[in-house]
């Protein structure tokens, strides 16, 4: 068996086909753990062949499970073993990559999955310590698995770039919020109006002479050469004035060298960040610019740089989906609604929101500008909402949909391997 995506992807929906009482199978459900794994044992009928078998989180760890697995389908004799785990933070990851380098099927379990089979696990499985990793294997006897995504290496460098984008920007909001929140509010809350418009100006302002007293006994020339390297724009020139003017008549609490030191260090704080996101973003181009994919879905109106980059880490081998639903259900975008009670005929669909939070955000941003600044989604977006305009709520719900229709298309110009054409949204196949 190779390592070869396609033929991965066909194993995986071939297992899930013939899986169900096949005794042809060796089933071996691991429990993830950080330092230690637990793996159980079992066929497709229910029976336990290994209740335990626990093992290191290191390579003679994963010989050992590898090991015990050819031992178990050399004596019964299993005609096909397959692997499955429940993903666990990043711990997981490691063992993941050695399966499948091994040329072994590897398959994974959803967490919902887990906790609602749990309770029925005692009637069809032998009681024992490792409920959960017998767990995983009942479910996989059952194919109620999922296809274990390894993404190819660009694949899997572009989806690490975006995460470190993310965890910086969530430091880059905390920091510029300390600032604002905390020194600005304290020491001189009159700059604060300022902060949106001028943030850059601020921060100078902040860095060198935050003292709203020592502003106020500066000349205004000085303090302009204070704050900046170059010759203002006659906007900022604006800006500028007005707070050297509002510095005497400051509210702000009266300032220490402390605080001088804590401002100076969080501004440079905030800039390096600033400075290390222009950097993964520049990096998470030059990765996008070497697949082809990136091309056709950035050709979707209302796609930039982000939201393309953002679809293609998240969509990877456009293969493993074998149709929207599925396509939809990893970006949280299907329906799913309480048909039960006394309203089940009138409660409307909702989409699940269990998917990719940050693929749906940038998904309903490109809604929003297709649907205001591309002729043809403009009259695909007037036509949802024809005869519905005072239904509360209806623009938002049906950008939801235009969303949906988005990555759809995203999906079928990577099957495709074409770029857009306003065919695609007149498509009832798209």
């Amino acid at each position: 068996m190779t390592d070869n995506k396609f033929n991965r992807i066909d194993h995986f929906r071939q297992i899930k086909k013939e899986i169900r009482g096949n005794s042809d199978f060796l089933i071996v459900g691991i429990d993830i753990a950080k330092d230690k794994h637990y793996a159980f044992f079992g066929d497709a009928n229910g029976h336990t062949i290994l209740k335990k078998l626990p093992f290191e989180n290191n390579q003679n760890g994963f010989e050992k499970l590898i090991t015990h697995t050819e031992e178990k389908k050399a004596k019964i004799p299993f005609e096909k073993v397959v692997f499955g785990l429940e993903p666990t933070a990043d711990y997981h990851k490691s063992l993941g990559e050695f399966l499948i380098k091994k040329g072994y099927p590897l398959v994974f379990v959803g967490a919902a999955a887990t906790v609602k089979n749990r309770e029925l696990l005692d009637g069809r499985w032998d009681k024992n310590d490792m409920k959960d990793a017998a767990n995983i294997a009942d479910l996989i006897s059952q194919g109620k698995c999922q296809y274990y995504d390894h993404a190819s290496e660009q694949i899997r460098n572009l989806r690490s770039l975006l995460s470190l984008k993310r965890k910086i920007k969530k430091v880059e909001h905390s920091t510029s919020m300390r600032i604002r929140n905390h020194l600005v509010a304290q020491f001189f809350p009159e700059l604060d109006s300022y902060f949106g418009s001028y943030s850059e100006g601020c921060l100078s302002i902040i860095k060198h002479c935050f003292d709203p007293s020592d502003i106020a006994q500066m000349p205004f020339d000085s303090f302009v050469s204070l704050v900046t390297s170059r010759q203002p724009t006659r906007l900022q020139w604006g800006k500028l004035k007005s707070i050297w003017e509002m510095a005497p008549s400051s509210i702000g609490c009266s300032m220490t060298t402390g605080v001088d030191f804590e401002s100076s260090m969080l501004v440079d704080s905030l800039r390096k960040t600033r400075i290390d996101i222009v950097a993964v973003e520049r990096e998470i181009k030059r990765i996008c610019l070497t697949l082809p994919e990136y091309e056709y879905i950035l050709s979707i109106p209302g796609f930039g740089d982000t939201i393309s980059a953002i679809t293609l880490a998240a969509i990877g081998d456009h293969t493993r989906f074998d149709n929207t639903r599925q396509l939809l259900k990893m970006a949280g975008l299907d329906l799913s609604s309480n048909r039960s009670g006394k309203f089940s005929d009138t409660q409307p669909a909702k989409i699940s929101k269990k998917g990719k939070s940050e693929l749906r955000y940038g998904l309903y941003q490109a809604a929003m500008v297709a649907s205001t600044r591309n002729v043809d989604f403009m009259a695909y977006f007037t036509n949802l909402i024809k005869d519905r305009s005072k239904e509360k709520g209806i623009k938002t719900r049906m950008r939801v949909k235009l969303s949906a229709k988005l990555l759809i298309i995203a999906w079928t110009l990577m099957k495709k391997k074409t770029v857009f054409n306003p065919v695609f949204i007149k498509s009832k196949q798209v």
